[in-house]
């Protein structure tokens, strides 16, 4: 166990490590949500590893003044510790390695890095922050999962009792009218893949880097990147907790908490806050020569169904109707353990017609006959919502900059066509631990993370799938029919490659060429209000905080937004966190519901004037998912 050794007593400490270990989880008793943190995550912090496999560290310790000091006798050199840094006044923890983000790619990595580690007889301090209340609870994916990653990184998943049990027994793909389904050849290729939650295989996943030495602190949000004088990343700082919706410090107010790390590793998910930040300060898609990264709104719903109903890895795709032609998206379904099936519905952020609603659009797509049938007599047991990347090859950055790298979806390596992105996550985190680890090892340059990349089956995959997405910015039928010429005829080695419209919030069109859409009244049954769904979605924020959906502009949304585009934010949010009222003047008025957020960041994608910039809230806060 990690031994924690105080300076002399002549020194004066400035914080216990107890006082630490209350700076982050006092607000954890502020929520419900926040309750969810285990034990076990409230000890780590006091117990930097508690597994008995970790590596063994010494019980010498250099004494610093007003710190607390401890490392390892393999740690190359470093030393990691807990200091107060007076400027700022916030508590300090230095590691080798800072991950932001207990997703699929940040806990690869972090699992990759310890296993190095091991290989080689070193230790490396490896940090995972995450913004959920716990490990997986911000995690929502389709999802049929292409164990290739895995097997690489853990190849013993089976027998060490992965979440893993459903294997795809078949695979079909229609095309709907408003009231008939045509078959149409799959050309998803799901044999040796399996019907998952993804958000229980990622809370096996932080137990198997637990296991090895990994400190993974949920409930803790990044807010901030710190640099050093040169403009290097240099780790991370968590949000103050404690502060009121009017700014004003309460009586619980701590001051958050810098982790600082020779590597640093965004892997926030798609639309990562801080690692948008990171790109563009560091020009790292024009460095990487890609386009913009275009996007999609998932939402999702498990249903429990009927014994007789349920087929266990059966795999259901679907295009068209709801939608109108010009729109891309389309739904799935598939046949999860325990009687559950996952439902979902996808569309395309770059949609023209402002008065779009993709929340109405699934409720809709429920009740088409050749899939209410399936429903009828089931109980929805978890809704929720999350973006994707669908830029795919095109919209690539460099995912390198001084100090660390991007990784995962946060990146944007999400293969369109197979509807597929955690095996790459996975991969584009193993080949970056890799990575960090000779750098900071052997002193090589992190640099060698982009070569690794395009190397690697990654790069191939993403290539030979490039023209798909695209394709469909023609309309429906052109992009089937390219489609289908890219899948059948040229097996992704076309000669040309197809590039993006408009950006998506560009691609919003002005009201006046629009009529409004008329959406039936949800039953429920099939088809369910907004609060109905958020209820099922456990999400929960502490009211009294500042809101973490900002608008740079107040004036915009009465000005433009609502005169011009017909508030199109009431509409694209899935969670009604936007709406509209009149005030004492009967002027209309924005007013912005940030407790129901569901972390989707579809408003700081698609809003036309990029006026709403989505930042992180109190740790703990947003979702909190446990099947998805």
């Amino acid at each position: 166990m990690l031994r924690l050794i105080s300076s002399s007593a002549k020194s004066k400490p400035s914080k216990s490590l107890i006082g630490i270990q209350i700076s982050l989880f006092h607000h954890l008793s502020d929520t419900s949500a926040r309750s969810q943190l285990s034990a076990k995550s409230h000890s780590s912090l006091l117990h930097s590893t508690n597994s008995p496999k970790a590596a063994p560290f010494s019980r010498n310790y250099i004494g610093f003044s007003s710190n607390f000091a401890y490392f390892s006798p393999n740690s190359v050199g470093r030393v990691r510790n807990f200091c107060s840094s007076e400027s700022v006044r916030r508590e300090c923890l230095n590691y080798d390695v800072v991950i932001v983000g207990a997703g699929p790619a940040g806990l690869s990595a972090a699992i990759r890095l310890k296993q190095l580690c091991k290989e080689n007889d070193v230790d490396l301090s490896v940090c995972v922050v995450e913004k959920g209340a716990e490990v997986g609870a911000h995690i929502l994916s389709g999802n049929v999962f292409e164990p290739r990653a895995l097997d690489e990184l853990l190849p013993k998943w089976k027998q060490e009792e992965a979440p893993i049990y459903v294997p795809v027994s078949s695979d079909k793909f229609w095309l709907l009218s408003k009231t008939r389904a045509f078959s149409l050849p799959s050309p998803f290729n799901n044999k040796g893949n399996y019907v998952i939650s993804l958000s229980q295989l990622v809370r096996w996943l932080g137990v198997k880097a637990e296991e090895l030495g990994v400190e993974i602190y949920p409930g803790f949000a990044a807010s901030e990147i710190l640099y050093d004088s040169t403009d290097k990343v240099v780790g991370i700082a968590t949000n103050d907790m404690g502060v009121a919706k009017d700014g004003s410090k309460k009586d619980i107010f701590q001051p958050g908490v810098e982790l600082k790390g020779h590597v640093t590793l965004f892997a926030e998910g798609c639309r990562g806050s801080l690692s948008e930040k990171v790109i563009r300060k560091y020009n790292l898609r024009e460095k990487g020569n890609g386009q913009h990264q275009t996007y999609a709104l998932g939402i999702k719903e498990v249903w429990e169904i009927s014994e007789d109903k349920h087929h266990p890895g059966s795999v259901l795709h679907t295009i068209g109707w709801p939608l109108d032609p010009k729109t891309y998206g389309g739904s799935f379904l598939y046949h999860m353990k325990d009687k559950q099936v996952a439902l979902g519905f996808v569309v395309a952020l770059n949609y023209s017609n402002p008065y779009l609603n993709p929340y109405e659009e699934f409720q809709k797509f429920k009740h088409h006959p050749a899939i209410q049938p399936l429903l009828e007599g089931g109980t929805v047991l978890e809704y929720g919502a999350r973006t994707l990347n669908e830029g795919g090859y095109q919209s690539i950055p460099y995912p390198v900059f001084p100090g660390g790298a991007i990784i995962g979806c946060s990146a944007g390596f999400l293969n369109v066509p197979k509807i597929k992105g955690s095996h790459t996550a996975m991969k584009s985190g193993m080949l970056a631990a890799e990575s960090a680890f000779r750098a900071l090892r052997e002193g090589s340059s992190l640099e060698a993370f982009w070569d690794s990349l395009r190397s690697s089956w990654i790069w191939k995959e993403l290539h030979s799938a490039r023209n798909y997405r695209p394709a469909f910015d023609y309309g429906l039928y052109p992009g089937l029919a390219l489609s289908a010429l890219e899948h059948y005829l040229m097996k992704g080695r076309s000669p040309w490659t197809l590039k993006h419209g408009k950006p998506d919030h560009e691609a919003t069109d002005e009201a006046q060429k629009w009529s409004p859409i008329e959406y039936p009244k949800p039953d429920g049954v099939i088809s369910f209000d907004v609060p109905t769904s958020l209820y099922r979605s456990s999400t929960n924020h502490d009211h009294d905080q500042p809101a973490h959906l900002r608008l740079r502009d107040p004036k915009i949304p009465e000005l433009v937004n609502l005169p011009v585009y017909a508030a199109p934010e009431s509409r694209y949010c899935p969670a009604r966190v936007y709406e509209y009222n009149a005030d004492e003047n009967g002027h209309q008025k924005l007013q912005i519901n940030a407790q129901n957020c569901l972390h989707c960041k579809a408003c700081d994608i698609k809003d036309p004037k990029q006026n709403i910039e989505w930042t992180v809230p109190e740790g703990g806060g947003g979702p909190g998912y446990t099947i998805m």
